[in-house]
């Protein structure tokens, strides 16, 4: 069997890595601090790269995704919990997706707010569509998306021309002021992601489950191959969205010099990149956040619905899904709120969701009676214990005087 047939659900949940909110944490990060916060997405997509994979072999070895196993192994009300909390986490990842996408059309066209975001949540929803007419065509649509962000980001980066002395700061680990702090919290939400972690798993057992019931995967003489084939799956996705990041990041620093005032929202990267770079960069910009915005939305709602089979063992409609998670985004966008302090804070919401889902998933792929021969070797569960840990301390920091 060859490995290229698991090439596809780590592309899915990578846009999640370069949606909207990673749009506005880097490019909020270079303008206020320069690059000096480029150590922390580095190492936020090495982190989202490391559980990802644990996601998708989670979902090999057991055929069941992370949620259903959560169902299984923990009590009802610590289930009930844990689906509480998933739930706000879509809410806050759609909240991103939804705004990014609606300001995008602003920027574009001059559309109101409210209205892009209802354009936005309609053509994500009919993207969703695709899926259930075979689940690599959306697979692949979804990568195609992130090549297109990654295109339109890279080429941004290359007419910038940020100064490889200025790169090589930004990778010495420090923070700068409390701000620094929040926005690290941010990068590490918008980044690592929890919902993109109920994706894999749930992309992967469903793939293992089609090629099992073609006769394709053969359980205990297979899984070194499929091993392989999601560790290459997750690592072109992973580095691919880690370059975009770290790609925002130093754009947003060549625009405001590292010193904040002229770059305040997304609106006034796409005014200093046409002011600076012309009309062209500026364009590619909107729409690849306008790409970013489309693609990571319907992921978002296929992870609520997954979340939702799993944890709950029921399945909503696609339009009553949609319509739970785009009310408070449409709310949002009406009331006036600032689009680009919106997506920041709700990057930090998912910060805070992430233990939810690292210590099931770490549990989970540390047990060899459920995982088999695919099960962590110890000094895997001590790194992702050691990641979880930092990941909870830098939250907590945020309380500290």
């Amino acid at each position: 069997m060859s490995r290229a047939v698991m090439l596809g659900p780590a592309f899915v949940a990578a846009v999640a890595y370069v949606d909207p909110g990673n749009f506005a944490t880097n490019f909020a990060a270079g303008a206020h601090f320069g690059h000096r916060l480029l150590w922390v997405v580095l190492l936020a997509n090495v982190t989202g790269l490391f559980f990802q994979a644990l996601a998708a072999k989670l979902g090999v070895a057991t055929g069941r995704d992370l949620m259903q196993l959560c169902r299984a192994r923990y009590p009802r009300p610590v289930t009930y919990g844990l689906w509480a909390q998933a739930e706000v986490v879509v809410v806050a990842t759609d909240l991103a997706e939804i705004i990014g996408g609606a300001l995008a059309l602003h920027l574009l066209s001059g559309m109101p707010l409210p209205l892009g975001g209802a354009v936005t949540a309609a053509v994500s929803f009919a993207l969703l569509f695709l899926d259930r007419r075979g689940r690599h065509r959306f697979d692949w649509v979804v990568a195609g998306a992130l090549f297109g962000i990654a295109g339109g980001l890279l080429w941004c980066t290359a007419v910038a021309g940020p100064d490889t002395h200025d790169l090589s700061t930004g990778l010495v680990p420090g923070f700068e002021g409390r701000e620094s702090l929040l926005l690290a919290v941010g990068i590490i939400g918008a980044t690592v992601m929890p919902h993109a972690i109920y994706v894999h798993s749930a992309r992967s057992a469903e793939r293992v489950g089609t090629l099992r019931r073609a006769g394709v995967f053969r359980p205990g003489r297979d899984d070194r191959v499929v091993l392989r084939g999601i560790r290459f799956d997750v690592t072109v996705a992973m580095v691919l969205a880690g370059i975009v990041n770290a790609s925002m990041l130093v754009v947003g620093a060549q625009l405001a010099g590292g010193t904040g005032p002229l770059v305040e929202t997304l609106e006034d990267v796409r005014d200093g990149l046409r002011a600076t770079l012309g009309e062209g960069v500026a364009l590619a910009f909107c729409g690849a956040l306008l790409v970013s915005g489309l693609s990571s939305s319907s992921v978002g709602t296929y992870a609520g619905q997954v979340i939702m089979a799993g944890f709950l063992r029921r399945v909503p409609s696609l339009v009553v899904r949609r319509a739970l998670t785009v009310f408070p985004s449409l709310l949002v966008l009406a009331v006036g709120v600032n689009p680009t302090t919106a997506l920041v804070w709700s990057q930090v919401v998912l910060s805070f969701g992430l233990p939810f889902a690292l210590v099931p998933l770490l549990l989970a792929t540390r047990d060899r009676e459920l995982m088999g021969p695919l099960v962590n070797r110890p000094a895997t569960t001590a790194c992702g214990a050691l990641a979880g840990a930092a990941v909870v301390c830098l939250n907590l920091s945020l309380f500290l005087p």
